[in-house]
């Protein structure tokens, strides 16, 4: 089971906040995406919880959407908190530096929103679950993340490279993710073992792609917005297997002389069926 190193997370997002929004690009359009869905409901939500703010992003399209809401805007990075604060100086927004799976929130919420974070859970079930549980009526937890499919090619090319240097042991890229049937079935569950009857999922899925000159800029981007690997025990990666793996990747990936990244990008709502 994989387990993200929280303390690794927290520092490699707090030293990257001036590239984040250079390279961030696609969670930016996640973070379109997942508002959009839901700003026509804004007349009923007047207290939101954000996880993950990072560096205000969804934020601000929160304070421009729903003027009359008060927002608790959460992220584990101190220097993310640190960073948003500077910028976003708005008496509606209360920031606070913790991590949402250690978090003992009593507010109830009509509006638990959080782009592009979940995948950082080590407790992905049991945390929905208490997100479900600080739901005001007819509250909406909506979220991003990202799919099994996300860096596709990458992982391809990490198993050719096994393959041509005889390699045995696991070598990964980093950590895996759901599947859009994996989630849908552990919000399923969720609702059906508490026995909210009056609740309904719904989903959607996409593609994003992004382009590079070569797989050096590709992993050059992940690192600039701290989501590389941060998982706990990883495996330490012999220099020439990466050599082997760039090399792969530029000659395999290629279109059009730039070499593709794929995002695969889910969305989940939860909502009471009467709204």
């Amino acid at each position: 089971m994989r387990v993200i190193d929280k303390e690794k997370l927290k520092r490699r997002f707090s030293r990257n906040i001036k590239n984040y929004d250079k390279y961030a690009n696609v969670q930016k359009r996640m973070g379109d995406i997942l508002v959009d869905y839901i700003k026509n409901d804004r007349s009923h939500i007047k207290n939101i919880l954000e996880i993950g703010c990072g560096t205000g992003y969804v934020t601000q399209r929160l304070i421009n959407y729903f003027p009359d809401a008060q927002i608790t805007a959460v992220d584990i990075a101190p220097g993310m908190i640190e960073y948003v604060k500077s910028i976003i100086q708005c008496d509606r927004v209360n920031f606070i530096c913790e991590d949402i799976e250690e978090m003992k929130l009593k507010d109830k919420f009509d509006l638990i929103i959080s782009n592009a974070t979940f995948q950082w859970f080590n407790n992905l079930e049991k945390t929905t679950n208490q997100l479900i549980e600080l739901l005001d009526k007819n509250g909406i937890l909506c979220f991003s993340t990202f799919g099994e499919n996300t860096f596709k090619e990458l992982n391809e090319a990490f198993s050719k490279a096994k393959d041509m240097l005889k390699i045995n042991e696991s070598i990964s890229p980093g950590q895996s993710f759901y599947s859009l049937n994996q989630l849908q079935d552990i919000c399923n569950n969720i609702i059906t073992t508490n026995n909210v009857n009056d609740m309904e999922i719904s989903s959607l899925e996409s593609y994003e792609y992004e382009y590079f000159n070569c797989c050096i800029d590709f992993l050059y981007s992940i690192k600039k917005i701290g989501a590389n690997n941060s998982q706990k025990d990883g495996n330490i990666t012999p220099p020439d297997f990466i050599e082997k793996v760039i090399e792969i990747y530029d000659k395999d990936y290629l279109e059009n002389d730039r070499v593709v990244a794929t995002y695969h990008t889910l969305y989940f709502y939860i909502k009471y069926k009467d709204m």
